[in-house]
C-alpha cells in the first residue's frame, strides 16, 4: 500500500471521526482498516468483527474498510447492521481479535466514524495516533484475508434477556431515534413482561424525527407527551449508535446520568457490598455520597468511556458511568457501555422494587447545579489553562482533586474545569445547594479564567 496521510482533525481520542466528504472518505475507511488489521496480525491476531450504523455512508465505509482489512490478511465477520454495543459483544461472543463499529455515534447525519476494539480491550489515544502513523509510513501487513457474515442479533437479544428477574409488569415507552438499536429493541421489548410503545424504531440515517442525543432535552419532547398521554411508568432514550441512555420518568421528567447511576448503584450494591463504583469528574456529589450511603466505595475518575473501561477492569468494578449517558456493567455483564442492556436493568430494579422512578429521583438529594458549560478555547491553549488554574489553586490551598482537570470543593458545594479530550473547548460545571451559592461558584470559575486571560461567554453552550 502507498502512504495514506489522514486528515488530523479525524484521529480522536476515543475514536475516529470526521465530516463524509471533507474530512473523511472512502479511501479513509480503507486506509483505517489496512493500518487496523496490521496491528492485529502483527499482534498474532486473525480475526476482525466488523459492523456498521444507519447512516447513509456507514454502508460504503463497510466495504472499504474490509478491502483495507483483507489486504492485512485479515478474516473479516461482517455483523451487518447493528448498535455499536452488539458489535463488542460479537467480539466477545465470537472470540474475535478485534472489533471495528462504523458510526457516527450521535453526531449530525454528515459525520462518521470508528470505534474499535482490539483483543477485549479499548482501543484510544496512543492506539488511535499509531494508525495514522502506520498508515502514513506505509509500513502495513500483506495478504489476503477471508469474509464471511453472522448475524449476531438472536444470541445478543438472548443474552440481554437472561438476566431479566421477575416482578411487576411495567409501562415502558422506548425511543430509538431512527438510530441503530432500532435493529433489535422489537426483539427484546416483544419478550419482556408488560406493555412497551416503541418510537421512531425504523433505522433511518437522516434521522428524521429528532437528533439521536439523548442528552439534550429538546430531543427528549417526544418521549416526555409520549410517557405522559400513555400514563407510563417511564421512558428511554438511545443516542444514535445504543451505547448512550436517556430517561424520564411517568411525569416526563429527566433523570441524568448520576441519577440513573445512583439508582443502579443501589441495586447492585445489595449483591455487592463494598465494591467500587465509578463515575466521571463531571457527576453530581450526590452520586458519591450515594454509593457511600448504600455500602459501596465510590471513585472519581477521568471522563472518557475508554478510560473508565481500562478502570473498571483494572480495579474490578462491577458498575460505572458518566453524566453522558455512558453505562457501564460489569456485574453479569462485559463491562463495556451498552444502552439497552442498561434499560433492562432499569426495567429490572423498578420492576423487584414498590418505589416508582418519579418517587426514586424524588428521594435523591437536588442540589442546583449547571449543564456542563463549554466555551472555545484553543487547542494549544487549552490545557496550559488548566494547568495555570491548578497551579493558582495549590498556591492558595484550595481543596481540590486533580484526577481530570480541577474539581473545587468550597462551603458552597464544587466547580469543575477540564479540557476536552476531543474538541478545542474548555468545560465547566458548578453544583451548589442553593441558587446563592451556584452563583457564587460561576463566579469563581469566571475569575480563575480571567486570571488565565480566558473570558467565559456570558451564555456558553451546554450539555449534559
Amino acid at each position: 500500500m502507498t502512504a495514506h496521510r489522514f486528515d488530523p482533525t479525524i484521529l480522536r481520542e476515543y475514536d475516529i471521526r470526521g465530516i463524509v466528504g471533507k474530512t473523511l472518505h472512502p479511501a479513509d475507511a480503507r486506509a483505517i482498516g489496512r493500518s487496523f488489521g496490521t496491528r492485529v496480525a502483527r499482534g498474532g491476531g486473525r480475526r476482525v468483527a466488523l459492523g456498521y450504523d444507519g447512516r447513509l455512508s456507514s454502508p460504503g465505509l463497510q466495504e472499504a474498510c474490509v478491502e483495507g482489512l483483507r489486504a492485512a490478511g485479515i478474516d473479516v465477520v461482517r455483523i451487518g447492521l447493528c448498535a455499536t454495543p452488539m458489535l463488542y459483544f460479537a467480539v466477545y461472543e465470537l472470540n474475535a481479535d478485534g472489533g471495528i463499529m462504523i458510526t457516527g455515534s450521535h453526531n449530525p447525519p454528515d459525520y462518521n466514524g470508528f470505534k474499535m476494539m482490539l483483543g477485549k480491550k479499548p482501543f484510544y489515544g496512543a492506539d488511535i495516533q499509531q494508525l495514522g502513523e502506520i498508515s502514513a509510513s506505509g509500513d502495513v501487513a500483506s495478504g489476503s484475508g477471508s469474509i464471511s457474515e453472522h448475524s449476531i442479533k438472536d444470541a445478543y437479544v438472548a443474552r440481554v434477556l437472561r438476566d431479566v428477574r421477575q416482578g411487576r409488569k411495567l409501562r415502558v415507552v422506548w425511543d430509538t431515534g431512527h438510530g441503530a438499536v432500532g435493529v433489535s429493541i422489537r426483539d427484546v421489548v416483544s419478550r419482556l413482561p408488560g406493555e412497551h410503545t416503541v418510537l421512531f424504531e425504523r433505522v433511518d440515517g437522516t434521522f428524521p424525527a429528532h437528533h439521536p442525543d439523548p442528552t439534550v432535552e429538546a430531543n427528549l419532547e417526544d418521549l416526555k407527551r409520549e410517557v405522559r398521554q400513555r400514563k407510563a411508568d417511564l421512558g428511554i432514550a438511545f443516542d444514535g449508535d445504543g451505547d448512550r441512555i436517556g430517561a424520564v420518568d411517568g411525569q416526563g421528567r429527566i433523570l441524568w446520568g448520576d441519577q440513573l447511576l445512583a439508582i443502579w448503584a443501589r441495586d447492585v450494591l445489595r449483591e455487592r457490598p463494598g465494591a467500587t463504583i465509578i463515575a466521571d469528574v463531571k457527576a453530581s456529589q450526590v452520586l458519591f455520597d450515594e454509593i457511600a450511603a448504600a455500602g459501596g466505595k465510590p471513585l472519581m475518575w477521568k471522563t472518557g468511556h475508554s478510560l473508565i473501561k481500562i478502570k473498571m477492569a483494572e480495579i474490578g468494578s462491577p458498575l460505572a458511568g458518566e453524566m453522558s449517558g455512558h453505562v457501564f456493567f460489569a456485574d453479569r455483564w462485559y463491562g463495556f457501555d451498552d444502552a439497552l442492556y442498561a434499560g433492562v436493568r432499569l426495567l429490572d430494579v423498578l420492576a423487584t422494587s414498590d418505589k416508582s422512578l418519579a418517587q426514586m429521583r424524588d428521594e435523591l438529594p437536588q442540589p442546583v447545579n449547571t449543564p456542563e458549560l463549554r466555551f472555545d478555547c484553543a487547542e494549544e491553549r487549552k490545557f496550559k489553562v488548566v494547568d495555570e488554574v491548578k497551579a493558582r489553586l495549590k498556591k492558595a490551598g484550595a481543596d481540590f482533586s486533580d484526577i481530570d482537570g480541577v474539581r473545587v470543593s468550597t462551603p458552597d458545594g464544587w466547580w469543575l474545569l477540564r479540557a476536552s479530550n476531543t474538541q478545542a473547548v474548555l468545560v465547566a460545571r458548578c453544583e451548589a445547594r442553593d441558587d446563592a451559592g451556584l452563583e457564587r461558584l460561576k463566579g469563581a470559575v469566571k475569575a480563575a479564567l480571567a486570571a488565565s486571560g480566558v473570558e467565559m461567554p456570558e451564555n456558553p453552550s451546554a450539555g449534559h
